[in-house]
C-alpha cells in the first residue's frame, strides 16, 4: 500500500469511527434528553420491548387468567415492564399504558372474569404503577399541531344519555328491584338490548364527536384515536365486559367491548382487518379498538407524549392507521420505535433469531423508506441510546439490522469527502452536493412509493427550498425548518402544476377555500416535503465532511463544522449541527495524532 493510500485509509477510518463514536453526533435531535423521557417516550417503548421479548422467549405466559390468586405471571411482566419504562423517564400512567399495550399486542387479554377475581389488563398496570384512576375526559390525544382531550367524546355521550337517546331502554321503565343486578346484567334485557345497544350508539357518538372536535381545533380528524377515544368513552359507562346477544358473535367470545370497537371502527372508517408488518398476522380492528379502549379507560391519566407513544406502537400495522415511525417517511427521532415493536412481534415467532429479524427489518426499510440510509441510521441511533436503559433481544436485532448500512453510508461519505477535498473542493461544496442528492433521492423514491399506493402517477420536484419565507428573524432566516420557502412542480395523474410559496401562501389559501383544486397536489407533495423538512434527524451529510476535513488538517474542527452547517440547507435544518460535527471532528483529529 502506498503512503498516500495508507493516509487515505487512516483518515477515512478515523472519521467513520469518530462520527459514530457517539450516536448523538449523527443527529440534531436531542437524543440524550429522550433517555429521560423529555419530549417523547420512544426510548421507554424500546426498553419495554426488550423486557417483554426476553421474558416471553423464556416461556413466561402473558395470559391474564381468571385465577383465585393474588398474583400471576402477567403481574410480574407488568412490574418489570413498568419499572424499565419508568427508568427511561416515563411517568407512572405513561409507563402503565406502554406496558399494557405492548403486552396486549403480544397476546395478553384485555380482561377476564366476573366480579370476584375479575382482572383487567389496564387496571392491573395502573395498580402496579401506583397511579390513580383518571377519567377519559382528562386524557389528551396525541399532538397533531394541536391536541384535544377525551372530553369531546365524554360530553357527547353524556348529552345523548341525558336526552334518552343512548340506551334502547330507560332505567325508569325497568320494574323496581329488577335493575342493577343479575336479572338484567346476565339476562336478555342487559345482554341482548341495553349493553350492545349502548355500546353501538355510544361508540358511534363518541367517535364522531372526537372527529368533529379535532377538525374544529384545526387538526386532521385522526381515525385511530377518534375510534379509540369513542370506544373508551362508552366503556366507562356500560358493563365493559358483558356478554352480548349471539347476533354479535359466539357466546363467551364477544363482549360489549367488541361491539363498541366495531361501531367505532365503522364510524371512523377504519379497515375491518389490519396486519402486522413483516409477519402478516391479521388482527380484527374492532377487537383491537375495543380492547385498547378498555385499557385506556382504566390506565390512569397518560399525558400527550404517552398517547403519542401509543400511536407509534400501533404503527406496527401495515395499513398505517396511525403513527409515523414505522412508515416510509423518516420522522424526528423521538417518533422512532415502530421498528422495535415490529422486531418484538417477529422475535416471538417460532424459529426466529435476532439475525433473521435483523435481515427482515433491513429488507423492509430498503424496499419501503423514502431514504433507506437515513432510516437505518435513525434506527441505529435510537437502538444504541435505548441500550443505556436496557439491552435485550430487540435492541440486538435493531443494531444488527442497521449497523451494516450505517457503516456503508458513513464510509462512502468519508471516502468521497477525502477524494473531493484532495481534488480542491471545499467542505461547503461537498455538503451541498450530498444534500442535493438527498433531495433527489427522496423525490424519486417518494414519488414511486406514492404512485404505487395511489394507483396513479405522482411526481414531485422542489424547484426551490429556502429559508425565511415570511419572517426576517435570525432564527427564521438561518434554519430551514422554522420558516421554509418551498416551490414545486407536482404531477397527479396526467396533470402537472407549479406552486410557489407552498407553506407560506398556498396551504393557507387552500385551507380557507381559495384555489381548492390545488388540494390533491398538496396532498401528494406533503410526505416528501415532510421528509426533507425533518432532515435534521440524521446529519451525516454535515458531520462526515467536517470530520474528514479536520482529520486531514485542512481546517480546524470548529471552522470545518461551521462551514458544513452553513452549507447543509436540508440536513442542518434545525440548530445543533455545528456542535455535533465539531465534537466528532475533535475525536478524529486526536486519532490522527496518535
Amino acid at each position: 500500500m502506498s503512503r498516500f493510500s495508507a493516509e487515505r485509509e487512516k483518515v477515512i477510518l478515523a472519521s467513520v469511527m469518530a462520527a459514530n463514536a457517539n450516536p448523538g453526533w449523527l443527529t440534531s435531535d436531542r437524543v440524550e434528553a429522550l433517555t429521560g423521557g423529555h419530549g417523547m417516550l420512544n426510548i421507554p417503548v424500546v426498553a419495554v420491548c426488550n423486557v417483554i421479548a426476553a421474558e416471553l422467549r423464556r416461556g413466561i405466559s402473558p395470559e391474564v387468567k381468571f385465577a383465585d390468586a393474588v398474583r400471576q405471571p402477567i403481574d410480574d411482566l407488568l412490574t418489570k415492564s413498568i419499572a424499565v419504562a419508568t427508568a427511561a423517564g416515563a411517568d407512572g400512567a405513561n409507563a402503565a399504558l406502554i406496558a399494557a399495550t405492548l403486552l396486549y399486542l403480544c397476546g395478553a387479554n384485555a380482561q377476564v372474569g366476573i366480579p370476584a377475581g375479575n382482572r383487567k389488563l389496564g387496571s392491573s398496570a395502573r395498580m402496579i404503577a401506583g397511579v390513580s384512576r383518571s377519567g377519559l375526559a382528562a386524557v389528551p390525544t396525541a399532538k397533531m399541531n394541536n391536541k384535544i382531550s377525551g372530553f369531546a367524546a365524554v360530553a357527547a355521550v353524556y348529552e345523548a344519555m341525558m336526552k334518552g337517546e343512548l340506551s334502547p331502554v330507560q332505567g325508569r321503565d325497568i320494574p323496581e328491584g329488577v335493575g342493577g343486578g343479575v336479572m338484567v346484567g346476565h339476562g336478555a334485557l342487559g345482554e341482548d338490548l341495553i349493553f350492545p345497544g349502548m355500546a353501538e350508539r355510544g361508540a358511534a357518538i363518541g367517535t364522531k364527536a372526537m372527529m368533529d372536535a379535532m377538525s374544529g381545533a384545526g387538526m386532521p380528524s385522526q381515525k385511530f384515536l377518534s375510534a379509540l377515544f369513542g370506544a373508551a368513552a362508552i366503556l366507562e359507562i356500560i358493563h365493559p365486559d358483558a356478554d352480548v346477544a349471539e347476533e354479535y358473535g359466539p357466546y363467551g367470545k364477544v363482549t360489549s367491548a367488541f361491539v363498541a370497537g366495531r361501531s367505532a371502527v365503522r364510524t371512523a372508517g377504519l379497515p375491518e382487518k389490519i396486519h402486522v408488518r413483516i409477519t402478516g398476522k391479521e388482527v380484527e380492528t374492532a377487537r383491537l379498538i375495543g380492547d385498547l379502549g378498555l385499557i385506556l379507560k382504566d390506565i390512569g391519566g397518560p399525558t400527550v407524549i404517552g398517547i403519542m407513544a401509543l400511536d407509534e406502537i400501533v404503527s406496527v400495522f401495515e395499513e398505517g392507521i396511525c403513527g409515523a415511525g414505522a412508515g416510509p417517511v423518516n420522522p424526528p427521532l423521538g417518533h422512532i420505535c415502530g421498528d422495535a415493536v415490529i422486531a418484538l412481534m417477529c422475535l416471538l415467532q417460532d424459529g426466529s433469531t435476532e439475525q433473521s429479524v435483523a435481515r427482515a427489518l433491513r429488507e423492509r426499510r430498503l424496499g419501503f423508506s423514502f431514504d433507506p440510509e437515513t432510516a437505518m441510521v435513525a434506527m441505529n441511533i435510537v437502538a444504541r441510546k435505548a441500550t443505556q436503559i436496557c439491552n435485550g433481544p430487540v435492541t440486538e436485532a435493531l443494531i444488527m439490522s442497521s449497523t451494516p448500512m450505517v457503516t456503508k453510508a458513513l464510509h462512502a461519505r468519508a471516502a468521497r469527502s477525502y477524494d473531493d477535498l484532495m481534488a480542491g473542493k471545499s467542505v461547503g461544496e461537498i455538503v451541498r452536493a450530498m444534500d442535493d442528492e438527498r433531495q433527489l433521492l427522496v423525490e424519486k423514491r417518494g414519488s414511486e412509493f406514492l404512485t404505487k399506493v395511489k394507483g396513479t402517477t405522482i411526481k414531485v420536484h422542489f424547484t426551490k427550498i429556502g429559508k425565511g419565507a415570511r419572517r426576517s428573524s435570525k432564527m427564521a432566516v438561518r434554519w430551514l425548518a422554522f420558516d421554509p420557502a418551498l416551490d414545486a412542480d407536482v404531477t397527479v395523474g396526467d396533470k402537472t402544476i407549479h406552486m410557489e410559496g407552498i407553506i407560506n401562501a398556498v396551504i393557507p389559501e387552500v385551507a380557507q377555500g381559495i384555489g381548492k383544486e390545488r388540494a390533491p397536489f398538496l396532498t401528494a407533495l406533503a410526505p416528501i416535503a415532510s421528509e426533507l423538512l425533518l432532515a435534521g434527524n440524521v446529519i451525516m451529510n454535515v458531520t462526515i465532511p467536517a470530520v474528514v476535513a479536520a482529520a486531514m488538517g485542512k481546517m480546524s474542527a470548529s471552522d470545518a463544522a461551521g462551514e458544513a452547517q452553513s452549507a447543509g440547507l436540508i440536513s442542518a435544518g434545525i440548530p445543533g449541527t455545528k456542535a455535533k460535527a465539531e465534537a466528532a471532528a475533535l475525536v478524529a483529529v486526536e486519532t490522527m495524532a496518535l
